[in-house]
């Protein structure tokens, strides 16, 4: 069963380049599609998270 987890990600000031909400399986499987939205789109070096449904802090880079 598919679940909602939200992505976002910041520039240094705090503004909020990315908030994006995409489905995954698992929390494993969001990481790894949370990561790879971000590189696809340059902001893996920027400040970022990925919650799952739940609240759970599944991806985080400062």
């Amino acid at each position: 069963m598919s679940r909602v987890y939200k992505l976002t990600a910041f520039d240094q000031s705090g503004e909020k380049l990315l908030d994006e909400s995409f489905q995954a399986e698992n929390d494993d499987q969001a990481k790894a599609l949370g990561e790879n939205l971000l590189k696809e789109k340059d902001l893996y070096e920027k400040t970022h998270r990925c919650t799952s449904p739940a609240g759970k802090l599944v991806l985080f880079h400062r």
